[in-house]
Protein backbone atom coordinates (compact mmCIF):
# COMPACT_ATOMS: atom_id res chain seq x y z
CA UNK A 1 0.00 0.00 0.00
CA UNK A 2 3.10 2.50 1.25
CA UNK A 3 4.99 1.64 -2.54
CA UNK A 4 1.32 2.40 -4.04
CA UNK A 5 1.32 5.69 -2.61
CA UNK A 6 4.62 6.65 -3.39
CA UNK A 7 4.17 5.73 -7.26
CA UNK A 8 0.90 8.16 -7.08
CA UNK A 9 2.63 10.64 -5.37
CA UNK A 10 5.48 10.53 -7.63
CA UNK A 11 3.68 10.91 -10.64
CA UNK A 12 1.52 13.44 -9.38
CA UNK A 13 4.82 15.47 -8.93
CA UNK A 14 6.66 15.02 -12.51
CA UNK A 15 3.33 15.88 -14.02
CA UNK A 16 3.37 19.10 -11.91
CA UNK A 17 6.70 19.83 -13.55
CA UNK A 18 5.99 19.35 -16.57
CA UNK A 19 2.83 21.04 -16.50
CA UNK A 20 4.77 23.97 -14.98
CA UNK A 21 8.24 24.01 -16.32
CA UNK A 22 10.70 23.82 -13.22
CA UNK A 23 8.22 25.91 -11.46
CA UNK A 24 7.50 28.69 -14.17
CA UNK A 25 3.80 29.16 -15.65
CA UNK A 26 3.69 29.69 -19.12
CA UNK A 27 3.46 33.36 -18.48
CA UNK A 28 6.34 33.44 -16.21
CA UNK A 29 8.38 31.72 -19.05
CA UNK A 30 6.56 34.47 -21.58
CA UNK A 31 8.01 36.98 -19.14
CA UNK A 32 11.57 35.28 -18.97
CA UNK A 33 11.57 35.24 -22.84
CA UNK A 34 10.83 38.82 -22.96
CA UNK A 35 13.78 40.29 -20.64
CA UNK A 36 16.27 37.89 -22.59
CA UNK A 37 15.53 39.44 -25.83
CA UNK A 38 15.80 42.73 -24.43
CA UNK A 39 19.80 41.82 -23.58
CA UNK A 40 20.49 41.18 -26.75
CA UNK A 41 21.50 43.30 -29.54
CA UNK A 42 22.37 41.69 -33.38
CA UNK A 43 23.67 42.72 -36.71
CA UNK A 44 22.06 41.60 -39.58
CA UNK A 45 22.36 41.30 -43.63
CA UNK A 46 20.04 43.52 -45.99
CA UNK A 47 19.40 46.75 -46.96
CA UNK A 48 15.50 45.96 -45.92
CA UNK A 49 13.25 43.89 -43.95
CA UNK A 50 10.22 42.30 -44.34
CA UNK A 51 7.94 39.99 -42.14
CA UNK A 52 9.66 37.12 -43.60
CA UNK A 53 12.98 37.95 -42.69
CA UNK A 54 14.56 36.60 -40.07
CA UNK A 55 15.55 39.31 -38.37
CA UNK A 56 12.12 40.95 -38.43
CA UNK A 57 10.93 37.85 -36.42
CA UNK A 58 13.57 37.81 -33.85
CA UNK A 59 12.31 41.54 -33.68
CA UNK A 60 8.47 40.57 -33.83
CA UNK A 61 8.91 37.35 -30.92
CA UNK A 62 11.07 39.69 -28.64
CA UNK A 63 14.22 38.12 -28.96
CA UNK A 64 15.99 41.02 -29.53
CA UNK A 65 15.66 44.33 -28.02
CA UNK A 66 18.26 46.06 -30.34
CA UNK A 67 19.84 45.82 -33.65
CA UNK A 68 23.06 47.27 -35.31
CA UNK A 69 23.48 48.54 -38.81
CA UNK A 70 26.73 48.66 -40.67
CA UNK A 71 27.84 49.45 -44.17
CA UNK A 72 30.16 46.88 -44.95
CA UNK A 73 30.16 43.20 -44.88
CA UNK A 74 33.25 41.99 -43.16
CA UNK A 75 32.73 38.14 -43.69
CA UNK A 76 31.62 39.08 -47.67
CA UNK A 77 34.62 41.46 -48.02
CA UNK A 78 31.09 43.78 -49.63
CA UNK A 79 30.48 47.50 -49.27
CA UNK A 80 26.86 46.18 -49.01
CA UNK A 81 25.76 45.59 -45.80
CA UNK A 82 22.33 47.96 -44.26
CA UNK A 83 23.37 50.90 -45.96
CA UNK A 84 23.12 52.33 -49.16
CA UNK A 85 21.62 55.82 -48.69
CA UNK A 86 19.67 58.29 -46.70
CA UNK A 87 16.35 57.14 -48.35
CA UNK A 88 16.92 53.73 -47.93
CA UNK A 89 18.61 53.66 -43.98
CA UNK A 90 14.89 55.49 -43.52
CA UNK A 91 12.83 53.19 -44.65
CA UNK A 92 14.92 50.02 -42.99
CA UNK A 93 15.16 51.62 -39.32
CA UNK A 94 11.21 51.98 -40.05
CA UNK A 95 10.87 48.58 -40.97
CA UNK A 96 12.92 47.32 -38.06
CA UNK A 97 11.12 49.49 -35.44
CA UNK A 98 7.65 48.28 -37.00
CA UNK A 99 8.20 44.91 -35.31
CA UNK A 100 9.05 45.60 -32.44
CA UNK A 101 6.11 45.22 -29.56
CA UNK A 102 8.77 47.14 -27.04
CA UNK A 103 10.94 50.31 -28.38
CA UNK A 104 13.68 48.73 -30.57
CA UNK A 105 17.25 50.25 -30.14
CA UNK A 106 18.56 50.99 -33.81
CA UNK A 107 22.34 51.80 -33.19
CA UNK A 108 25.07 52.37 -35.49
CA UNK A 109 28.87 53.40 -34.64
CA UNK A 110 29.13 56.78 -35.70
CA UNK A 111 32.03 58.69 -34.31
CA UNK A 112 33.57 60.84 -36.85
CA UNK A 113 36.32 60.50 -38.82
CA UNK A 114 37.53 57.04 -40.50
CA UNK A 115 34.69 55.42 -37.98
CA UNK A 116 31.39 56.27 -39.74
CA UNK A 117 29.17 54.08 -40.92
CA UNK A 118 27.02 57.33 -42.90
CA UNK A 119 29.92 58.60 -44.91
CA UNK A 120 29.68 60.76 -47.38
CA UNK A 121 30.12 58.02 -50.58
CA UNK A 122 26.53 56.84 -49.34
CA UNK A 123 25.28 60.25 -49.08
CA UNK A 124 25.55 61.56 -45.83
CA UNK A 125 27.23 65.33 -44.41
CA UNK A 126 31.31 64.48 -44.18
CA UNK A 127 32.19 63.86 -40.20
CA UNK A 128 35.49 65.07 -38.83
CA UNK A 129 37.64 62.61 -36.46
CA UNK A 130 37.68 62.82 -32.70
CA UNK A 131 41.27 63.48 -32.37
CA UNK A 132 40.46 66.83 -35.09
CA UNK A 133 37.81 68.03 -32.95
CA UNK A 134 40.05 67.58 -29.53
CA UNK A 135 43.28 68.68 -31.00
CA UNK A 136 40.99 72.55 -31.75
CA UNK A 137 39.22 71.49 -28.25
CA UNK A 138 37.25 74.44 -29.17
CA UNK A 139 33.39 74.19 -27.99
CA UNK A 140 31.51 76.02 -30.40
CA UNK A 141 33.09 73.97 -33.06
CA UNK A 142 32.72 70.74 -31.44
CA UNK A 143 29.24 71.65 -30.83
CA UNK A 144 28.45 72.12 -34.51
CA UNK A 145 29.84 69.22 -35.65
CA UNK A 146 27.89 66.81 -32.76
CA UNK A 147 24.68 68.73 -33.37
CA UNK A 148 24.91 67.26 -37.08
CA UNK A 149 26.07 63.91 -36.51
CA UNK A 150 23.55 64.14 -33.96
CA UNK A 151 20.50 65.56 -36.61
CA UNK A 152 21.69 63.02 -38.81
CA UNK A 153 21.08 60.10 -37.28
CA UNK A 154 17.63 61.49 -35.60
CA UNK A 155 16.43 62.07 -39.28
CA UNK A 156 17.21 58.43 -40.07
CA UNK A 157 15.45 57.16 -36.99
CA UNK A 158 18.68 56.19 -35.12
CA UNK A 159 18.25 56.53 -31.66
CA UNK A 160 21.92 54.67 -29.86
CA UNK A 161 25.25 55.90 -31.21
CA UNK A 162 28.38 53.86 -30.29
CA UNK A 163 30.08 57.31 -29.42
CA UNK A 164 31.98 59.03 -28.20
CA UNK A 165 35.55 57.58 -27.42
CA UNK A 166 36.40 57.75 -24.23
CA UNK A 167 39.33 56.58 -24.49
CA UNK A 168 42.74 58.46 -23.67
CA UNK A 169 45.45 58.69 -26.44
CA UNK A 170 48.04 57.86 -24.08
CA UNK A 171 49.82 55.81 -27.12
CA UNK A 172 49.40 57.71 -30.03
CA UNK A 173 50.11 54.55 -32.14
CA UNK A 174 47.50 52.05 -30.77
CA UNK A 175 45.89 50.38 -33.84
CA UNK A 176 42.73 50.52 -32.32
CA UNK A 177 42.62 53.53 -30.83
CA UNK A 178 45.46 56.39 -31.77
CA UNK A 179 46.82 55.37 -35.19
CA UNK A 180 43.03 55.95 -36.51
CA UNK A 181 42.45 59.13 -34.83
CA UNK A 182 39.76 57.76 -32.54
CA UNK A 183 40.78 59.55 -29.41
CA UNK A 184 39.80 63.14 -28.61
CA UNK A 185 43.62 63.60 -26.68
CA UNK A 186 45.77 62.60 -24.38
CA UNK A 187 44.71 65.12 -21.82
CA UNK A 188 42.02 63.46 -20.08
CA UNK A 189 40.14 66.73 -19.14
CA UNK A 190 39.66 67.60 -22.89
CA UNK A 191 38.54 64.03 -23.77
CA UNK A 192 35.82 64.40 -20.56
CA UNK A 193 34.81 67.59 -21.92
CA UNK A 194 34.75 67.13 -25.94
CA UNK A 195 32.78 64.07 -24.86
CA UNK A 196 29.99 65.64 -23.05
CA UNK A 197 29.71 68.18 -25.56
CA UNK A 198 28.67 65.35 -28.30
CA UNK A 199 26.58 63.73 -25.49
CA UNK A 200 24.78 66.71 -25.02
CA UNK A 201 23.87 66.95 -28.89
CA UNK A 202 22.75 63.62 -29.18
CA UNK A 203 20.50 63.60 -26.32
CA UNK A 204 18.63 67.03 -28.04
CA UNK A 205 17.82 64.84 -30.45
CA UNK A 206 16.50 62.16 -27.92
CA UNK A 207 19.69 59.94 -28.99
CA UNK A 208 21.76 57.39 -26.31
CA UNK A 209 25.26 57.81 -26.42
CA UNK A 210 27.70 54.59 -25.42
CA UNK A 211 31.07 55.69 -24.18
CA UNK A 212 33.63 53.15 -24.90
CA UNK A 213 35.96 51.05 -24.26
CA UNK A 214 36.14 51.00 -20.36
CA UNK A 215 38.45 50.51 -18.72
CA UNK A 216 40.46 51.91 -21.03
CA UNK A 217 41.84 50.86 -24.58
CA UNK A 218 44.19 53.87 -25.30
CA UNK A 219 47.01 52.47 -24.10
CA UNK A 220 47.24 48.60 -25.88
CA UNK A 221 49.51 47.69 -28.29
CA UNK A 222 47.58 45.80 -30.18
CA UNK A 223 43.53 45.59 -31.65
CA UNK A 224 41.06 43.39 -29.35
CA UNK A 225 39.01 42.22 -33.12
CA UNK A 226 42.21 40.16 -33.86
CA UNK A 227 42.97 38.77 -30.69
CA UNK A 228 44.34 38.94 -27.08
CA UNK A 229 45.09 42.07 -25.89
CA UNK A 230 47.01 42.37 -22.48
CA UNK A 231 47.55 46.25 -20.54
CA UNK A 232 48.73 45.15 -17.65
CA UNK A 233 52.01 47.08 -18.30
CA UNK A 234 50.11 49.79 -19.94
CA UNK A 235 47.77 50.51 -18.78
CA UNK A 236 47.22 54.01 -16.30
CA UNK A 237 44.52 54.46 -13.80
CA UNK A 238 44.07 58.11 -15.48
CA UNK A 239 42.27 56.38 -18.09
CA UNK A 240 39.36 56.18 -15.96
CA UNK A 241 39.20 60.03 -15.32
CA UNK A 242 36.98 60.46 -18.43
CA UNK A 243 34.62 57.49 -17.04
CA UNK A 244 34.54 59.22 -13.20
CA UNK A 245 33.95 62.49 -14.44
CA UNK A 246 31.12 61.96 -17.16
CA UNK A 247 28.71 59.20 -14.86
CA UNK A 248 29.81 61.73 -11.95
CA UNK A 249 27.87 64.88 -14.27
CA UNK A 250 25.20 62.09 -15.11
CA UNK A 251 26.01 62.04 -18.92
CA UNK A 252 26.43 58.35 -18.84
CA UNK A 253 23.89 56.40 -20.24
CA UNK A 254 25.63 53.35 -21.56
CA UNK A 255 28.92 52.53 -21.23
CA UNK A 256 30.83 49.52 -23.62
CA UNK A 257 33.31 47.33 -22.14
CA UNK A 258 36.50 46.44 -23.81
CA UNK A 259 38.59 43.18 -24.41
CA UNK A 260 41.35 43.92 -22.73
CA UNK A 261 43.33 42.01 -19.73
CA UNK A 262 44.94 43.57 -16.94
CA UNK A 263 46.52 41.19 -14.44
CA UNK A 264 45.78 43.49 -11.62
CA UNK A 265 42.12 43.92 -12.45
CA UNK A 266 41.61 39.76 -13.21
CA UNK A 267 44.14 37.28 -13.11
CA UNK A 268 42.06 35.27 -15.21
CA UNK A 269 39.32 37.18 -17.16
CA UNK A 270 39.26 40.41 -19.68
CA UNK A 271 37.07 43.29 -18.84
CA UNK A 272 34.52 42.29 -20.48
CA UNK A 273 33.83 39.36 -18.37
CA UNK A 274 35.55 40.31 -15.51
CA UNK A 275 33.30 40.34 -12.05
CA UNK A 276 35.67 42.68 -10.53
CA UNK A 277 35.99 45.21 -13.31
CA UNK A 278 32.32 45.80 -14.14
CA UNK A 279 30.80 45.16 -10.79
CA UNK A 280 33.18 46.31 -8.87
CA UNK A 281 35.10 49.06 -10.04
CA UNK A 282 32.65 50.25 -12.78
CA UNK A 283 29.54 49.61 -10.46
CA UNK A 284 31.30 50.01 -7.08
CA UNK A 285 33.45 52.07 -7.30
CA UNK A 286 32.34 54.95 -9.90
CA UNK A 287 29.43 54.47 -9.41
CA UNK A 288 27.59 53.51 -12.37
CA UNK A 289 23.64 52.59 -12.49
CA UNK A 290 23.29 52.62 -15.99
CA UNK A 291 23.07 50.27 -18.98
CA UNK A 292 26.65 48.01 -19.57
CA UNK A 293 26.62 47.01 -23.08
CA UNK A 294 30.06 44.94 -24.07
CA UNK A 295 31.85 45.10 -27.11
CA UNK A 296 31.26 42.86 -29.94
CA UNK A 297 31.18 39.18 -28.60
CA UNK A 298 32.06 37.87 -31.99
CA UNK A 299 35.63 39.71 -31.88
CA UNK A 300 38.42 37.47 -31.26
CA UNK A 301 39.82 38.82 -27.91
CA UNK A 302 36.62 36.59 -26.78
CA UNK A 303 35.34 34.22 -29.11
CA UNK A 304 38.33 32.72 -30.00
CA UNK A 305 39.27 31.40 -26.35
CA UNK A 306 35.33 30.81 -25.14
CA UNK A 307 32.41 29.29 -26.69
CA UNK A 308 29.14 31.49 -26.59
CA UNK A 309 27.92 29.67 -23.56
CA UNK A 310 30.62 30.57 -21.86
CA UNK A 311 31.17 34.11 -22.79
CA UNK A 312 27.66 35.19 -22.47
CA UNK A 313 27.85 33.44 -18.68
CA UNK A 314 30.60 35.41 -17.66
CA UNK A 315 29.85 38.62 -19.51
CA UNK A 316 26.04 38.29 -17.54
CA UNK A 317 27.55 37.41 -14.31
CA UNK A 318 30.32 40.17 -14.59
CA UNK A 319 27.09 42.72 -14.88
CA UNK A 320 26.84 42.85 -18.36
CA UNK A 321 23.21 44.18 -19.19
CA UNK A 322 23.01 43.88 -23.00
CA UNK A 323 24.94 41.58 -25.03
CA UNK A 324 26.25 42.59 -28.39
CA UNK A 325 26.39 40.25 -31.23
CA UNK A 326 27.12 42.51 -34.21
CA UNK A 327 26.88 39.32 -36.10
CA UNK A 328 29.58 41.08 -38.76
CA UNK A 329 33.11 39.57 -38.33
CA UNK A 330 31.26 35.77 -38.22
CA UNK A 331 27.89 35.97 -39.86
CA UNK A 332 25.18 33.39 -38.37
CA UNK A 333 21.55 34.16 -40.07
CA UNK A 334 20.14 32.62 -36.58
CA UNK A 335 22.50 34.75 -34.19
CA UNK A 336 19.90 36.76 -32.30
CA UNK A 337 17.82 33.66 -31.43
CA UNK A 338 20.64 31.28 -30.61
CA UNK A 339 21.88 33.78 -28.41
CA UNK A 340 18.77 34.31 -26.69
CA UNK A 341 18.27 30.40 -26.48
CA UNK A 342 22.05 30.50 -24.75
CA UNK A 343 20.79 32.77 -22.60
CA UNK A 344 17.90 31.24 -21.53
CA UNK A 345 19.02 27.80 -21.07
CA UNK A 346 21.57 29.28 -18.75
CA UNK A 347 18.57 30.50 -16.55
CA UNK A 348 16.83 27.15 -16.48
CA UNK A 349 19.68 24.87 -15.67
CA UNK A 350 20.34 27.49 -12.67
CA UNK A 351 23.29 28.61 -13.73
CA UNK A 352 22.27 32.24 -14.27
CA UNK A 353 19.69 33.69 -11.74
CA UNK A 354 16.21 35.13 -13.05
CA UNK A 355 16.79 38.32 -11.00
CA UNK A 356 20.16 38.57 -12.56
CA UNK A 357 18.07 38.98 -15.79
CA UNK A 358 15.22 41.05 -14.28
CA UNK A 359 17.93 43.36 -12.86
CA UNK A 360 19.56 44.17 -16.54
CA UNK A 361 16.13 43.90 -18.08
CA UNK A 362 14.98 47.19 -15.63
CA UNK A 363 17.99 49.11 -16.31
CA UNK A 364 17.23 48.67 -19.85
CA UNK A 365 13.77 49.35 -19.78
CA UNK A 366 14.08 52.38 -17.55
CA UNK A 367 16.59 53.60 -20.50
CA UNK A 368 14.24 52.79 -23.30
CA UNK A 369 11.23 54.60 -21.71
CA UNK A 370 13.14 57.58 -22.52
CA UNK A 371 12.83 57.07 -25.79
Amino acid sequence: MMAIRRMILLSFLLSFLQGVSFGRTEEQLASLDEMIGQMIMVGFRGLEVHSDSVVAQEIAEGKVGGVILFSRDVVLKSSVRNIQSPEQVKKLVGQLKSFAKTPLFVSVDQEGGLVSRLSPSYGFPATVSQQYLGDINNADTTTWYAARMASTLYEMGFNMNFAPVVDVNTNASSPAIGAIKRSFSADTAIVAAQASIVIEQHRNKKIFCSLKHFPGHGSAGADSHLGFVDVTQTWQALELAPYRALIASGAADLIMTAHIFHQQWDEQYPATLSKNVLTGLLRGELGFEGVIISDDMNMSAIAAFYSPEEAYRLAIEAGVDILLVANNLEFDLHAGSKAHAIVKQLVLDGVISEERIQASYERIMKLKRGL
